[in-house]
């Protein structure tokens, strides 16, 4: 078995909540429970005020932290942080925001100023040399299938126009029906990468479990190590997608973007024989406008 790894954090192999809550015994299951369906709720609660919440008492969440894998209850309340990320809905968020509370205007500059902390951290903490063994692999494969779908499905068309500028062998598969079709045929020589964030997407994290078990490298891309895509793929990227509400792909283009540029670096001769050509086109194709 390959060793996963998710880059930018600690969160190597991490279980789902419910895979750690099925190691508990059936009480502790069901004092536990609140907080697997509502983690934003109890996510900033001390030991003792979440014990009050669930009718029990200090020892108790405590014993049922570490029951669940988790050294100490500052780890649990991290894990629950991520949690409350990858669970986090639309309309949560909008409704987090008084309409009073400020302008439009204001409304407008907070949402840039969330983008600006998604590409910070991603500058912070995206390690360029795992990225470039990515780039290895890219022009390693037989070929590169790209997973991901709903709104997702914009960055897949981005990755995939910006490899096939390269001549790369993509093949891009925003639906169950393709995902499925795709995936059941890779084999060793080919490389997955999967974009999806929050809870995932059902067809995206089935299509790199297919991937794998058939022998393909996957890669991950997605916003917190709790995501199933960092459980289940090779190796896993993180790029925030914190926004007001909805997400923001600030972060996931901003990567998509370096990955690119690592990749026509990667070989940089058969990178400038390429670009001659669309020099030519860019230049004289009947596509553009005269200016």
């Amino acid at each position: 078995m390959k060793k996963r790894n998710v880059a930018q954090n600690g969160g190597r192999d991490a279980l789902s909540f419910a895979d750690r809550i099925a190691q508990l015994n059936k009480t502790r299951q069901e004092i536990i429970r609140p907080v697997q369906e509502h983690p934003r709720e109890f996510v900033l609660m001390s030991i003792r005020l979440m014990a009050q919440r669930l009718k029990t008492d200090p020892a108790t969440v405590l014993r049922i932290a570490r029951g669940m894998g988790f050294g100490s209850y500052p780890q649990f309340k991290a894990y629950l942080h991520e949690l409350s990320i990858a669970s986090a809905t639309s309309l949560e968020g909008m409704q987090a925001s008084s309409p009073n509370e400020s302008s439009l205007a204001s409304h407008g500059r907070k949402a840039l100023e969330e983008d600006l902390h998604n590409l910070h951290s991603l500058r912070n903490t995206l390690d360029m040399n795992r990225v470039a063994a990515v780039a290895e692999r890219v022009y390693e494969a037989r070929r590169i299938v790209l997973l991901g779908g709903d709104m997702a499905i914009g960055l897949v068309d981005f990755l995939d126009y910006k490899l096939t500028l390269l001549g790369l062998p993509v093949v891009p598969a925003v639906t169950p029906g393709k995902t499925i079709h795709v995936t059941r045929g890779l084999g060793k020589s080919d490389l997955v990468i999967a974009l999806s964030f929050r809870r995932c997407l059902r067809q995206t994290v089935e299509g790199v479990q297919q991937a794998r078990a058939n022998g393909a490298y996957t890669v991950g891309i997605t916003d917190t190590f709790v995501s199933p895509l960092a459980r289940f793929a090779d190796e896993c990227f993180l790029t925030s997608v914190e926004a007001p509400f909805s997400n923001s792909y600030a972060a996931p283009i901003s990567f998509i973007h370096v990955l690119f540029t690592i990749c026509a670096h990667y070989r940089r001769s058969r990178t400038l024989a390429l670009l001659k050509k669309v020099d030519q086109e860019q230049r004289h194709g009947f596509r553009w406008y005269p200016v």
